[in-house]
C-alpha cells in the first residue's frame, strides 16, 4: 500500500500536477517532480516494481519506486536508468562516429520515467538520452542516436482502462514485433541482435489491449517504423499453457505505400510484413526463449524496390540467474534472406535487407551481469559472421570483411 506525502497540498507536488494536467511538455513536469523527491524525500512513499518499461533480465528494476501524491492523479511513480558503455571490436569501419573506431566510450541511458498505474486514466512518459548498440551495425552515439531514431522522448502514452481486462493506449508506443525490446537495460544483452535490426521498436499509434486468464491479445494501428504515417496493422496473441511455459504469435505488416526513409525508417522495411512465433520456458532460474521470424518485402516499383526479398530467421535467448547478485545471458541467432537479386536487368536496383540481396549471417553472444540493489555492471563478448557477403556491405575500413567481434561493458544505476 502506497503512503501519500503528508504535505498533500505542497506548492512543488501541486505546481507539477497542473503541469502534468494542462498537458504541458513532460520534462518540465518531470523536473519539478525531482525539486519535489529531493526537497520531500524522507516523505516519499515506496512501492512495488513497476511493470513498465517491461525488463526480461537478468536486470531487475529498483523494488522501492520513488511515488508522489499529485492529487487527482493518485500516486506517481518516477523510476530511471543512468548507465555508460564501453567497447572494443575488430573490423571497423573508420568511416566517422567514434561508433567506427576500434574503441570508444559513450552514455548508453540518461532515461526518467514518470507514470501512473492506478484510476480508469493513466500515463506514462520516458525522457532523456540513449544509445541502441545492436549486432552487425555501426554503433550511433548517444546524442546522435537521441536525435536521429525516436527523440529525447521515445515513448510516452496515456492509457484508458475501460474494464479489468480491456484497455486502450495511444502515442508512441513500443512495438509488438520480436522478443527484444529496445533499451539496453530492458534485455539479456547489452546490444540487440540481428533479428531486431529487421523489426520496428517504437510506433507512434493506438494499441487495443485484452487479457483474460492465460490468455492475452492486442490490436494496434500504428505508423511501423517510426514513419508519421499511419499505415501499419499489428496484432499479438499469446497464451500461458503453465507457469513455465508461454507461446505468443505477432504480426505486423504496411497497408500502403509510403516513401519515407530514415535513420528510423528504412524504407523497405517500412513497406514489409513481418511475423514472430515465440515460445518461453522458464524454471527455476533458467529461462529459455527460442524464437522464429519471417519476413517480406514485396516489389513496387514505385519506390524504387525493384525486387521483392524475404528473410527468415530464429533465435535463442537464454538467462540464467546464479545467485542473487550474478547471472549469465547467452544469444544464438541465424539470418539469411532470399530474392532480391535482378540479374541481366541493368536498370533494376537490388533489393538489400542484409549483407547484399541472398546474403546470411549469425551470432553468438555471451553477457555475464552483476546487481546490487540499483548498482549493476556487465560484460559482454559477441560475434557476428557474414555468408554470401556482397562487396561494400561488410565491415572493415573497405566493407570487404565477413566477421566482427566486440567487447564490451556496461555500468550504472537504476534508481
Amino acid at each position: 500500500m502506497t503512503n501519500p506525502l503528508p504535505p498533500r497540498h505542497s506548492p512543488c507536488v501541486a505546481e507539477a500536477a497542473k503541469n502534468l494536467r494542462s498537458g504541458m511538455h513532460a520534462r518540465r513536469a518531470a523536473l519539478l517532480l525531482g525539486v519535489c523527491s529531493l526537497l520531500f524525500g524522507a516523505q516519499a512513499a515506496h512501492a512495488d516494481p513497476l511493470p513498465t518499461p517491461s525488463f526480461s533480465g537478468p536486470l531487475t528494476p529498483n523494488s522501492n519506486p520513488l511515488s508522489l501524491d499529485a492529487g487527482p492523479f493518485g500516486p506517481i511513480y518516477i523510476t530511471g536508468q543512468i548507465s555508460g558503455i564501453g567497447a572494443l571490436q575488430s573490423n571497423a569501419t573508420h568511416a566517422g562516429g567514434i561508433g567506427n573506431n576500434t574503441g570508444f566510450v559513450d552514455l548508453s541511458n540518461a532515461q526518467i520515467e514518470i507514470q501512473t498505474n492506478q484510476g480508469p486514466l493513466q500515463f506514462y512518459v520516458q525522457g532523456g538520452a540513449y544509445s541502441l548498440p545492436s549486432l552487425g551495425t555501426s554503433y550511433l552515439q548517444a546524442t546522435k542516436a537521441t536525435d536521429q531514431l525516436f527523440g529525447p522522448i521515445p515513448v510516452a502514452y496515456a492509457k484508458a482502462v475501460i474494464t479489468p481486462e480491456l484497455s486502450v493506449t495511444a502515442g508512441l508506443l513500443p512495438t509488438m514485433v520480436g522478443a527484444e525490446s529496445t533499451f539496453t537495460f530492458q534485455n539479456i544483452n547489452i546490444e540487440r541482435g540481428l533479428l531486431w535490426n529487421q523489426e520496428p521498436a517504437i510506433s507512434r499509434g493506438v494499441q487495443i489491449n485484452y487479457a483474460r486468464g492465460p490468455l492475452s491479445a492486442a490490436i494496434s494501428l500504428n505508423d511501423g517504423y517510426f514513419s508519421g504515417k499511419l499505415n501499419w496493422l499489428s496484432g499479438s496473441i499469446s497464451y500461458a499453457v503453465d507457469s513455465s511455459n508461454s507461446l505468443t504469435f505477432v504480426g505486423a505488416g504496411s497497408l500502403s505505400r509510403n516513401d519515407k526513409s530514415s535513420s528510423a525508417t528504412p524504407l523497405a522495411q517500412n513497406n514489409s510484413s513481418i511475423f514472430n512465433l515465440i515460445y518461453s520456458y522458464t524454471s527455476g532460474p533458467l529461462t529459455l526463449t527460442p524464437y522464429l521470424q519471417y519476413s517480406h518485402v514485396g516489389r513496387d516499383d514505385q519506390l524504387g524496390i525493384n525486387r521483392s526479398a524475404d528473410t527468415y530467421g530464429g533465435a535463442l535467448l537464454v538467462k540464467y540467474a546464479l545467485n542473487t547478485e550474478w547471472s549469465l545471458g547467452a544469444r544464438a541467432e541465424y539470418l539469411k534472406t532470399t530474392g532480391g537479386t535482378c540479374g541481366a536487368d541493368a536498370a533494376c536496383t537490388p533489393t538489400n535487407l542484409l549483407y547484399g540481396a541472398k546474403s546470411n549471417a549469425w551470432s553468438l553472444t555471451i553477457t555475464p551481469t552483476y546487481q546490487k540493489g540499483v548498482f549493476f555492471a556487465r560484460g559482454e563478448l559477441s560475434y557476428s559472421r557474414v555468408g554470401n557477403l556482397e562487396a561494400g556491405y561488410g565491415f572493415g575500413r573497405d566493407l570487404n570483411r565477413r566477421d566482427q567481434m566486440r567487447a564490451l561493458l556496461e555500468t550504472g544505476i537504476l534508481f
